[in-house]
């Protein structure tokens, strides 16, 4: 570029500049991003110029927008990505041990032990319950009203903590 392709480009990014800035900071949420995805955009337009001056602000929005909107993406694959590290690094970190298996074995048998204490029905709606099953769908398959399910899990569940109680005072 020569004198005057330089003068022009100083006068349009001196315009330009505070507004392509403004627009990708409220695009990006993030200043020191918008400060270098807007020099981005003034690279190039530098490198490859609109075709008709008299378009440059439409032609630097278009710009800042898909520059804009490929940071966006950007950043949501890395979090994802991270994401997905994370949770296989935790996934990593919870491999139990032989003694906190044998634990919760010892745990489930303990609670079959006190369902199986409890009234054939009362051990029905609390499986049910606890198996994923929603209220209309245990109300269904125990032949009930949906509006006395919660009833009955109540009246199960404090049958089975009365149970818990008794056994752990003695």
């Amino acid at each position: 570029m020569e004198g005057p392709e330089i003068d022009f480009f100083r006068t349009v990014f001196e315009e330009h500049y505070p507004i392509v800035r403004r627009k990708l900071v409220a695009l990006v949420q993030d200043e020191a991003a918008a400060e270098d995805l807007a020099q981005e955009v003034f690279i190039r337009l530098y490198r490859n110029p609109p075709d008709d001056p008299a378009a440059m602000g439409a032609w630097l929005h278009r710009v800042l927008t898909r520059i804009g909107y490929d940071y966006i993406s950007k950043q949501i694959r890395e979090r994802k990505l991270k994401d997905k590290q994370e949770q296989h690094y935790d996934m990593g970190q919870q491999i139990a041990s032989g003694e906190e298996v044998v634990l919760r074995r010892m745990d489930q048998e303990e609670v079959r032990e006190w369902m199986e204490e409890l009234p054939e029905r009362d051990r029905k709606v609390l499986m049910l319950k606890y198996s994923g099953y929603s209220y209309a769908e245990i109300a269904e398959e125990l032949n009930v009203r949906p509006p006395l399910v919660g009833s009955m899990l109540s009246r199960a569940t404090n049958k089975l903590k009365r149970k818990v109680l008794r056994k752990s005072v003695t």
